[in-house]
């Protein structure tokens, strides 16, 4: 493309002044973000309301010291939660400026590339095939620029723009390149005009998430359910409905699970950030969580598979029918096809093929290569198969030059069919040593005028390239890892059969016999294929309608699936796919835009992390879950049954010890438990079911065996220190003490269902070990301050009395080892 001399751009003067007039190039951000909305969720959060109201029931009761120790624990709660959401907003934050796309400007005389956000309006603006428009602005140059504007009109139908014509921000580029002039940024766009800002989507929730929301308003409306009884029974007993209400309140914060939402987020946000520092880049933190469930691989050849760069190793001479390597000394006639697929090439080209086109041109004719060749007329490329068409002026005369689909190109040419046939047998055996085969013809120019299509030319077949694209050095061991996780992978490719299955075969894929091409994949029914795209490995000769038919196949047979793509014709597959994975380097706009994740590096390795991650996140989630549930039943048990059996001691716990447990459970569930390194053959596993629970079943049912376990062991200390008599303040101090004990081993206990506690202990997490210790320190303050005893209404007792209930403990929560060990004999 012509470069504008005219056009120095703005300077950084005028950038600013511009700014300043009319804003930043941002859209509106989506609502309840920021600061207030995250403080507006905190007070709302039903934990900070009991807490109130458990603090106004102090104050109504004239005990001061409760009333400000729980004041202090609402402001540590809502620390604690706001902390967590910053956390978790600036580890999206970051992926987000990780994630921002970029622009080509023109500014002070030079092109640079900034953010989209930094774009004002007067900026050039230069966009390329398979980018999205930044702004709004205007057509100042162009080179056959079309832009599919359905995300404003509804329409699919791409709309060809000439100079002068006005182009939208949010619309993607089709085909061609473009300069613009911005004429409108950010909320001054017609797409933020219209409000239909992407940032505002809501995404949808994931099944996790789901199931997450409904457990935990289930336990609401028990934890709700039981205040009013336990009131109810307070009030009958005592007749004073303030200390009723105090006691109910007492056992609705112990019912109530409200770490298990925090944490959700927590390793979310977090288990992004981690990808993102292994060169992941998620678009959702949500994504995280459906990683460990991908069950199929759609992945595309070039420059996933194989590498990103591409030669020209031989060519086909139609003329004396007879192959030519290269590098090396070319007979004219191949010079001739050579030449013509530079001349049917990009000027400065930016495809992979192209760019080895014209690298074997200015080795082969270095003079040829420095002469220009002006651009006279384009047809982009088109046709299913595609093929590309330009119209030059090379030595004064204009030459007609097409590359393109071998098919596409015969189909044109019109050879005779015995020619046709040694063409295509020719095509199949390169093909079939894995090189990507391109045909290429040329025509004359009849008159002046163009043909509306390049199919309207009379075509002459020259021959054909053959572009080497060897698989990378760790394909073959990434495929063997998928597979040794239990998840197929399935080459979608747009290259000829006979290449697709040679690399197939080249990178160890299981089953690379079987073959679909897009065309028979448009042919079958949806029943048929669903059956058909099971057993099929391979599918070659792909564009965008028969991609998204295999992975609305695939998804239909209740496969979980990631596609990987970078070209805008992957951009459907992406978008309908479970995960959609874009290259970094390579990836169009279009197709990072519609992928839920992006390789950095181009490195399909990458996603064998990104699983790795997404498994070693849930199975820690998991923990922290059964960790909460496990924890929360003792608590809830030891405040209901003495009050519902009637024993003497009736109402053992008051808010203030509620609180500290709940300080203590919060950041070990979202914290420590987030740190948990991956598990030993966690990727020698079968992936999960996407729509499987882990709240019901056996295996909460385990977790509550756990949380009755440790139940039993406290409230027997309960009952043998009130039946010996024992002063109320030291049987409270006994029951507290193994409560909290109890908490750090169940810590222990839960870093594995299946490794004993004596392998995990010898697993690094220092955070975890961290928390384990400020609990006990929190523990002894309680039992040995003066004042910290007053406050929770201990009392001292012998050493050895502590160790009986660490020993206590220890029984509530080790029979689990004892179960891990019968079940793993």
């Amino acid at each position: 493309m012509p470069r504008l001399a005219f056009a120095p751009g703005l300077t950084s003067k005028a950038v600013l002044a511009a700014r300043l007039t009319h804003g930043p190039n941002v859209l509106p951000a989506a609502k309840g973000s920021g600061l207030l909305a995250t403080l507006r969720e905190v007070v709302l959060e039903p934990m900070f309301l009991l807490l109130l109201v458990a603090c106004a029931v102090y104050v109504g009761l004239g005990e001061v010291a409760e009333a400000i120790t729980l004041g202090v624990a609402l402001l540590v709660v809502a620390g604690i939660s706001v902390y967590q959401e910053i956390r978790s907003d600036k580890a999206l934050g970051a992926l987000r400026q990780l994630t921002q796309p970029r622009a080509q400007v023109r500014r002070n005389g030079v092109v640079a590339t900034v953010p989209v956000e930094d774009l004002v309006v007067g900026d050039a603006v230069l966009v390329a095939e398979g980018a999205r428009l930044p702004a709004d602005g205007t057509v100042t140059e162009l080179n056959d620029f079309s832009v599919d504007e359905a995300i404003l009109t509804g329409e699919a139908v791409a709309v060809a723009k000439a100079v002068g014509d006005p182009a939208f921000a949010g619309t993607s580029t089709v085909a061609g390149s473009a300069w613009l002039t911005v004429t409108a940024v950010g909320t001054g766009t017609r797409l933020g005009r219209i409000g239909q800002s992407l940032e505002a989507i809501d995404t949808e929730k994931t099944p996790l998430q789901l199931q997450v929301r409904q457990f935990v308003l289930r336990m609401a409306w028990v934890g709700a359910g039981a205040f009013v009884l336990v009131w109810g029974v307070n009030f009958a007993h005592s007749g004073n409905w303030v200390t009723a209400l105090l006691f109910g309140l007492t056992l609705a914060m112990s019912i109530l699970p409200e770490e298990i939402p925090v944490a959700f987020s927590s390793f979310m946000a977090l288990g992004a950030a981690r990808l993102s520092r292994l060169g992941v880049l998620t678009k959702q933190p949500q994504t995280v969580e459906s990683l460990g469930s991908a069950t199929v691989i759609c992945a595309d050849k070039t420059g996933t598979l194989t590498q990103e760069g591409m030669r020209v190793a031989q060519l086909y001479d139609g003329a004396t029918a007879s192959i030519v390597s290269l590098p090396g000394a070319l007979p004219p006639t191949a010079a001739q096809v050579l030449a013509c697929a530079r001349y049917a090439s990009e000027t400065e080209p930016f495809d992979a093929m192209e760019k080895a086109i014209v690298a074997a041109f200015a080795t082969a004719a270095p003079a040829a290569a420095a002469a220009p060749s002006p651009m006279l007329h384009e047809y982009p490329l088109g046709g299913t198969p595609p093929m590309m068409t330009h119209v030059r002026q090379v030595s004064g005369q204009p030459l007609v030059a097409g590359k393109g689909a071998v098919e596409h190109i015969l189909a044109v040419c019109r050879p005779a069919p015995a020619v046709a046939e040694e063409i295509r047998r020719v095509t199949r055996e390169l093909s079939g040593r894995g090189y990507r085969v391109l045909g290429v013809a040329q025509a004359a120019q009849a008159g002046p005028d163009f043909p509306a299509a390049q199919d309207d030319y009379a075509w002459e077949f020259l021959g054909l390239i053959a572009l080497e694209n060897p698989p990378k050095a760790n394909a073959a061991a990434v495929i063997q890892e998928f597979l040794a996780a239990g998840i197929q992978v399935k080459m979608i490719t747009g290259d000829f059969p006979e290449t697709a299955q040679a690399i197939a075969r080249q990178v160890g894929l299981p089953g690379a016999e079987t073959l679909l091409t897009g065309q028979q994949v448009m042919d079958l029914s949806n029943a048929e294929l669903q059956q058909q795209a099971t057993a099929t490995a391979v599918f070659a000769r792909m564009f965008p309608e028969a991609k998204l038919k295999v992975v609305e196949a695939l998804k239909a047979n209740g496969e979980v699936v990631a596609m990987t793509g970078d070209g805008v014709n992957d951009g459907p597959a992406l978008k309908a796919a479970h995960i959609g994975v874009a290259m970094g380097r390579r990836g169009t706009e279009v197709a990072r835009q519609a992928a839920s994740l992006v390789l950095v590096d181009d490195d399909l390795a990458g996603m064998v992390t990104a699983i790795a991650q997404g498994r070693r996140i849930y199975q820690n989630f998991k923990k922290a879950v059964f960790y909460v549930v496990s924890i929360h039943i003792p608590i809830v048990l030891t405040v209901a049954v003495p009050l519902l059996a009637g024993w003497e001691w009736a109402n053992l716990f008051t808010p203030v010890h509620i609180i500290f447990l709940e300080l203590v459970m919060g950041p070990t569930c979202s914290i420590a438990f987030e740190n948990e390194p991956a598990e030993a053959g966690q990727m020698q596993q079968p992936p999960r079911p996407l729509s499987s629970t882990f709240l019901a079943g056996a295996e909460l049912g385990r977790s509550l065996l756990q949380g009755l376990g440790i139940a039993a062991a406290v409230l027997g200390v309960y009952y043998a220190a009130m039946r010996l008599g024992l002063p109320l303040p030291v049987g409270r101090t006994l029951v507290f003490a193994t409560l909290v004990l109890s908490n750090v081993g169940l810590t222990l206990v839960n870093r594995s269902f299946t490794q004993s506690v004596w392998r995990t202990l010898r697993v690094p997490n220092r955070i975890l070990w961290l928390m384990l210790a400020l609990t006990l320190a929190l523990l002894l303050i309680t039992l040995l301050v003066p004042a910290a005893q007053r406050l929770f209404g201990f009392a001292p007792v012998p050493l050895a009395w502590l160790g009986g209930c660490a020993l206590a403990a220890l029984v509530g929560v080790g029979w689990v080892e004892g179960y891990k060990a019968l079940r793993h004999q």
